[in-house]
């Protein structure tokens, strides 16, 4: 008569051979590995340590560096936010001697402000292009900001793509209908007054809520009188 055998007792027994291989693999490479774990932790405390000990006191010396450049800002005096007083960094700067920093990166978006109201409209491009954030709305913002650099360029159609993915990239009820009115402006300007009839009829009937949406019988009733 066949031996039964205990389905139970055969899987602990597949259990402990595979604990058995895997104990005689530590055995027989414990060097290596013990190698491998040091090399990790010594990344780790690397890693901590440039965080801790430059990082972190860069972040802070940008930061207040931020601070006059800001204040100018406020005041719309967008040269000296710009370039400086002589005394103070301006965001050029901050972005040139502070690039690791969240600082450094945020002033490549206000030296782009900065830029277009002075005219400077390919370095607030090139600024922008450098500019990144997970914030939707600023996102947002900075690409709608490179389309107004381009249409004070006059590349139009460079504008309006610009445009539509500052509305569509992260729609909301904030910046989306705020650039599906510049998408508007553009059709409105090429006389291609279907379109902007169309953008206008979106933002009633999808942002009614919005600050654009206040007024937006006026210019359907514009459009559809043309």
């Amino acid at each position: 008569m066949a031996k039964t055998v205990n389905k139970t007792d055969e899987q602990f027994a597949n259990v402990e051979e595979s604990l058995s291989k895997a104990g005689l693999y530590v055995v027989k490479n414990q060097n290596v590995i013990m190698k491998l774990v040091g090399i990790i932790l010594i990344i780790v405390f690397l890693f901590i340590g440039y965080t801790k000990f430059y990082i972190e006191p860069l972040e802070k010396e940008a930061s207040e560096e931020m601070y006059i450049a800001e204040f100018y800002f406020q005041n719309n005096d967008f040269d000296k936010a710009l370039n400086g007083d002589g005394q103070f960094s301006g965001f050029i700067s901050i972005v040139s001697d502070y690039s690791s920093t969240d600082a450094g990166n945020l002033a490549n978006y206000y030296a782009a402000i900065c830029q277009i109201n002075l005219g400077e409209y390919e370095n607030a491009i090139n600024s922008l292009n450098e500019f990144s954030t997970d914030d939707v709305i600023l996102s947002a913002l900075s690409t709608g900001l490179i389309g107004d650099a381009n249409m004070e360029l006059e590349n139009v159609s460079e504008a309006l793509n610009y445009y539509v993915s500052a509305a569509n990239d992260n729609e909301n009820s904030f910046t989306t209908p705020y650039f599906m009115m510049k998408q508007a402006g553009i059709h409105n300007k090429n006389e291609d007054y279907a379109s902007a009839l169309k953008i206008y009829n979106s933002i009633k009937s999808d942002y009614p809520k919005s600050t654009q949406a206040l007024s937006i019988d006026k210019y359907i009733s514009s459009e559809s009188n043309r």
